[in-house]
């Protein structure tokens, strides 16, 4: 696993949309059979954390934000709106926002602001894992193990943390309870490290328009019709 819960699933809108398929990394699973990492989940609407993220072998550097912008519920479970923002070295933007559910970490609904397109919904069927794929996300969450605590310091201050290790894939995570959404302060694994910049408060939906529905089809050929214009 590349990234941990909010790091790795921090935008990887702009390559297509299995988005948030590391958020739903807990689907399924009890509440109390989940792994430890599980519990750094902190959700307080309106705050969030802005992160940046650096590659170490030369690749793009990029500002990354997480957020919580509304609380609703999903057949009588307790569900909270996400805003993931994604600029890279080059100062794009892409973004969205996803419902998911505490209890189980599922993912409801996903708007994405699709360059181009404006926002769109996708549709259920995008946002499910297969059986095998939510069984290996499984696996891959019992791969971290707390190591102790730290102090670690960041631009946005100095965090009491909990030290989480993934030894198979040499991946270390510091998190704090006081970081909304997931309590990370800093990632760091064998080609990038990740670092806390500031914590944000009384954060505004960005993606609050009418979202269409997702047509894969109808992106296709847009795509297509693009392509031949550049040519």
């Amino acid at each position: 696993m590349k990234r941990m819960m909010g790091a790795s699933l921090l935008l990887v809108f702009g390559a297509g949309v299995p988005v948030l398929a590391q958020m739903q990394m807990g689907m399924g699973m009890d509440m109390f059979s989940r792994p430890a990492i599980m519990k750094v989940f902190h959700p307080v609407v309106g705050k969030g954390a802005q992160y940046q993220s650096n590659s170490t072998t030369g690749g793009i550097n990029r500002m990354e934000e997480l957020a919580l912008i509304g609380k609703d519920t999903v057949d009588g479970k307790d569900a909270y709106w996400m805003q993931m923002v994604n600029v890279d070295s080059n100062g794009k933007s892409v973004g969205g926002k996803a419902l998911i559910t505490v209890a189980d970490f599922q993912v409801h609904r996903m708007i994405m602001d699709v360059p181009g397109q404006g926002l769109m919904e996708m549709p259920a069927n995008m946002m499910m894992m297969s059986a095998k794929n939510r069984q290996n996300m499984q696996e891959r969450m019992n791969e971290w193990h707390s190591v102790g605590s730290e102090t670690v310091t960041v631009r946005a201050g100095t965090f009491s943390c909990e030290h989480w290790r993934n030894d198979k894939e040499h991946e270390d995570l510091w998190t704090s309870d006081k970081i909304v959404p997931f309590g990370m302060v800093k990632q760091q694994g064998p080609n990038s490290v990740m670092l806390l910049v500031k914590t944000l408060d009384n954060v505004q939906d960005r993606y609050s328009g009418p979202a269409k529905k997702f047509d894969m089809q109808q992106m296709i050929q847009q795509m297509q019709q693009q392509r031949q214009q550049n040519q």
